[in-house]
């Protein structure tokens, strides 16, 4: 494993990670608490969110013959790993850059009324992104933003899978994911 791997996986670890009792978005009780937006907004964090995601992004697409276009996913847990990773693949010379957008939880209430902002377009091909998965339930409603405007879904990519079922989601829709991490991994 590289070092930003480890590095990322230790800093998630110190500045993310909680263990209790918590009520999670989905309704669930856990024992575990993960926010990845406090490792993927502090900057050293952001860097190796960037670096291990665009590795694992880069593998996947040549592994699977890809051409991708944009990445993002729902507002706001998805917006730092997709600018991250966005931005990292700008700096990679043997690759195209990936455009990043994000998805509103609702359309907006004025101007044009749009549910994804920023570089996207219908037709393009798209890698949607979660900071943490457990039912799968913020995944399936960007993927069903994605697709309601004209997208297609090559992957997702998750930071953290908590495994307790999302991937399963995901993957029963045709969309197969990427997870950075899992409980296992994360934690062992």
């Amino acid at each position: 494993m590289s070092n930003s791997f480890t590095d990322l996986r230790s800093l998630l670890l110190a500045k993310s990670v909680r263990t209790g009792s918590f009520t999670l978005a989905s309704g669930k009780t856990s024992d575990l608490y993960i926010d990845c937006r406090v490792t993927a907004m502090d900057a050293h964090g952001a860097n190796l969110v960037g670096e291990v995601g665009w590795q694992a992004v880069k593998q996947y697409i040549a592994v699977h013959n890809l051409q991708i276009d944009a990445i993002g996913g729902m507002t706001m847990g998805a917006d730092p790993i997709s600018l991250a990773v966005g931005m990292t693949s700008a700096r990679d010379d043997s690759a195209q850059a990936l455009q990043v957008f994000t998805v509103r939880k609702e359309p907006k209430g004025h101007g044009r009324g749009k549910q994804i902002e920023g570089n996207f377009s219908a037709g393009n091909t798209v890698i949607v992104v979660d900071d943490v998965i457990t039912t799968g339930g913020s995944t399936l409603k960007a993927i069903d933003a994605i697709e309601a405007e004209g997208g297609k879904i090559a992957f997702a990519l998750v930071l953290v899978d908590r495994e307790e079922g999302g991937r399963a989601a995901i993957e029963a829709r045709g969309i197969p994911v990427l997870a950075l991490y899992s409980r296992r991994t994360l934690l062992d």
